[in-house]
């Protein structure tokens, strides 16, 4: 049987070895940097697709403003569903059709624009009701998109949501003067 005193010794060489022993120090030093490093990448990656659906949003709302700016919705007797059935035409396939909203409100100069429908950020729900109001020519019209966008990464202490269950309200605007169409 080994005395104590010799265990105390193969322990404390033991420990020394242990010390000077560069194998799997690179693996460990990984699995503590790893966790940040994926947290700071997908935080990076869903930032990048908000923006770009956002900016897709935007392509989206201008473009079906311009059916409305140039007449053709008003002259094709276009209701606030066949409007967003043309705005939905052009959604590609990060959005669905049934999260959208469409506001489409006229007035007759710059000076007297209020809008009626504002989001509530804090409840996730809108004040004022969706409208379908294309003008007539020479209206200063405002075209609004909403899209409520999922985020998926809102842990860590990064959430950028503004609205209720993780997501964030991506709003897209178009404002003209109608053009003096037939």
């Amino acid at each position: 049987m080994s005395a104590p005193a010799s265990s105390s010794v193969s322990f404390a060489s033991l420990l020394r070895r242990f010390a000077r022993d560069r194998d799997g120090a690179s693996a460990l030093e990984f699995a503590i940097v790893a966790p940040f490093f994926f947290a700071l990448l997908f935080a990076i990656l869903e930032t990048a697709l908000m923006f770009f659906a956002s900016q897709t949003l935007e392509t989206m709302t201008q473009n079906s403003a311009r059916m409305i700016l140039t007449g053709q919705a008003q002259n094709a007797g276009y209701q606030a569903t066949n409007f967003k059935t043309y705005v939905c035409s052009q959604i590609p396939a990060m959005f669905s059709c049934s999260n959208l909203l469409v506001d489409v409100e006229s007035f007759p100069n710059f000076e007297s624009i209020t809008l009626n429908v504002q989001p509530n950020y804090g409840t996730g729900q809108f004040s004022g009701n969706m409208q379908y109001n294309p003008g007539s020519p020479g209206d200063v019209v405002i075209v609004r998109v909403f899209y409520p966008w999922q985020l998926f990464v809102t842990g860590l202490g990064y959430n950028i949501s503004n609205w209720p269950n993780s997501q964030r309200l991506l709003v897209a605007t178009a404002a003209f003067v109608n053009e003096p169409y037939n």
